[in-house]
């Protein structure tokens, strides 16, 4: 199997370099020339690609593969959303031209907005940020297409190396909405979850990918900047606009055990 890696990025990178390790055939990308050894260096076939309209950079050997894992950033809180759905579209053709058969897109839990109740996979989503908006719509070009199987899997927060939720808040005062769950989701399980997709061929579905464990924020940043020795922020004791995510998928179709819990 050849898996091209588009973004290797904070997960991208991280999740290429164990599935070479699985003696898998990578390509990864980047949009930068001066990371191209690094990826080597890995194990990682190294492809400058970019999709941006004013500067487009591909390589057909790189759309060369099985299945295509799309990790690029919506940026839609800089304003570029609509670059982002241009680089999706500008994918779609190249999908179809190399007869691509299994596409993964990372999205987020974004596309659920803060409806004050726990959504599932099962239920409509309903973003109320630009970036939810822009990932939702990406979602919905992918699925619509029948040349190709799309498989979305929507990651909670991201934390764990280089992301320290303990710095997130810390020495921060009257931090609103103290009282609502997070939905955070640990690098050590986006890796394992993206691996039992493809180890059990489990394409085709959408997935979300969060911690079973939903403490408050107050809880949660208050204890993360302390074991981080950062002084502990304070939160408003308040509950407003928020939700709890729940993966269905991740249990029932892969049959995935959360090994980090928040």
């Amino acid at each position: 199997m050849t898996v091209s890696i588009l973004g290797c990025g904070w997960y991208g990178l991280e999740l290429a370099k164990g599935l070479v390790n699985k003696w898998v055939k990578v390509k990864g990308s980047t949009t930068t020339a001066d990371k191209l050894p690094m990826l080597a260096e890995s194990g990682i076939e190294p492809y400058l690609i970019d999709l941006s309209p004013d500067s487009e950079v591909t390589d057909p050997d790189f759309f060369e593969c099985d299945v295509l894992w799309i990790s690029i950033p919506p940026k839609a809180r800089t304003g570029n959303g609509a670059e982002y759905l241009h680089k999706i579209e500008r994918l779609l053709t190249l999908i179809k031209t190399y007869q691509i058969k299994q596409v993964l897109l990372i999205s987020s839990t974004g596309v659920y907005g803060d409806s004050n109740t726990e959504v599932t996979e099962l239920d409509a989503p309903n973003p109320d940020s630009e970036s939810g908006k822009v990932l939702l719509a990406a979602e919905d070009l992918l699925k619509q297409q029948t040349d190709f199987t799309t498989t979305i899997i929507r990651f909670g927060g991201l934390i764990g190396p280089g992301r320290d939720p303990g710095r997130f808040f810390a020495g921060k005062t009257d931090v609103p909405n103290g009282e609502a769950p997070v939905n955070l989701i640990h690098l050590t399980d986006c890796i394992g979850i993206s691996n039992a997709i493809l180890d059990k061929q489990a394409f085709g579905n959408t997935y979300n990918a969060v911690s079973p464990s939903h403490p408050t924020r107050a809880n949660f940043y208050t204890q993360a900047a302390v074991a981080s020795g950062l002084q502990p922020p304070h939160f408003i004791e308040e509950k407003e606009n928020w939700k709890i995510v729940t993966g269905v998928n991740v249990g029932e179709v892969l049959g995935y055990e959360y090994r980090v819990m928040v």
